[in-house]
């Protein structure tokens, strides 16, 4: 019984053959994770630093307390960041315990998140046209068309960043009129585009052709160098159009987002529902599937707490109060 508490007061040496193990076994758990459908991009991003961190700080074992002392490192300043830390290192351990037992788990809720929650900015039309302008401004030429295309099709289709820039040309089909997006866990879904997104996008195709015919990228919207459009590049140059359109954040938890275009999709097609007089219990599973949501209940978040929305189901329940009351004998 000593020898087994002893066993697990001991800590795992981090001698190079024990980090290049433990490299092995990161390599192996995001594997068989992402076999499973998980992306984890995020986790692995972690965990590489996790193990640089080590490395770096000459530490004498892989313990609970270095995880927390990784996890709360600088630039982690808030409770969130913090907490994300610790929680992909404990996934890790979890699974890498089983195969080596002197790996320590970090217990749960050990540096709990306290999150701000954040409220959805919904964009009015005037804002998505102040951005289409400022992006136009952008130079090159390709750069302003990439990003006027990609403000145009987010705001159109409500789709996520990542599903955007992972778009393929083939992604279009401009006879018939379609997107093809794959969205989260590879789950793939098929859009219907009004013709004049179909018409931006054939002409985006056109004009990337003419400014850089030499271009073999296969994605659909490309850097000034031909290439792909990494995220956190959108994220960077959405922030400069943001400030460039004069957009103020509403309050210090509601701010321009490029994921808000998102929920002002959302909102916007539950209000011409509500507005036409569709039956908004069988718009929202539509809308649920457009967004790629699991279950409709996923989608209720992107709805809530919008005073237009709200207003407009208040209107619909009163009006049919009122039909009520005056279908009465």
């Amino acid at each position: 019984m000593a020898d087994k508490a002893e066993r697990r007061r001991r800590v795992v040496s981090t001698a190079p053959e024990q980090l290049q193990e433990l490299h092995e076994l990161v390599a192996d758990y995001l594997r068989v994770r992402r076999s499973l459908g998980y992306k984890l991009d995020n986790a692995e991003h972690i965990l590489r630093r996790y193990l640089a961190y080590l490395h770096e700080h000459d530490s004498q074992g892989v313990s609970v307390e270095h995880a927390v002392e990784f996890a709360t490192a600088p630039p982690a300043g808030t409770p969130r960041t913090q907490a994300l830390r610790l929680s992909a290192i404990r996934c890790f351990a979890r699974w890498a315990h089983c195969q080596d037992p002197d790996i320590e788990v970090p217990p749960a809720r050990l540096l709990p998140a306290r999150p701000t929650p954040v409220a959805p900015y919904i964009y009015t039309a005037k804002e998505i046209q102040s951005l289409l302008a400022a992006a136009g401004l952008l130079r090159p030429e390709l750069r302003a068309a990439t990003y006027q295309t990609l403000i145009g099709l987010m705001a159109a289709t409500g789709i996520r960043t990542g599903e955007v820039v992972a778009l393929d040309i083939a992604s279009l089909d401009q006879d018939g009129g379609t997107l093809t997006v794959r969205g989260k866990y590879d789950k793939i879904r098929m859009l219907p585009l009004h013709p004049t997104v179909v018409d931006a996008l054939t002409g985006y195709l056109h004009q990337r052709d003419r400014l850089l015919p030499a271009a073999a990228c296969p994605a659909l919207l490309i850097s000034t160098k031909g290439t792909r459009l990494r995220p956190t590049t959108v994220q960077q140059t959405f922030r400069g159009l943001v400030h460039q359109a004069g957009l103020r954040p509403a309050s210090s938890s509601c701010r321009p987002r490029l994921h808000d275009f998102r929920h002002a999709f959302a909102v916007s097609t539950m209000l011409d529902a509500y507005r036409s007089g569709a039956d908004p219990a069988v718009v929202l599973p539509v809308l649920s599937t457009w967004l790629g949501h699991t279950e409709p209940s996923d989608t209720y978040w992107y709805l809530s707490g919008t005073a237009e929305l709200l207003a407009a189901a208040t209107q619909r329940l009163e009006a049919t109060g009122v039909d009520g009351e005056r279908s009465r004998p």
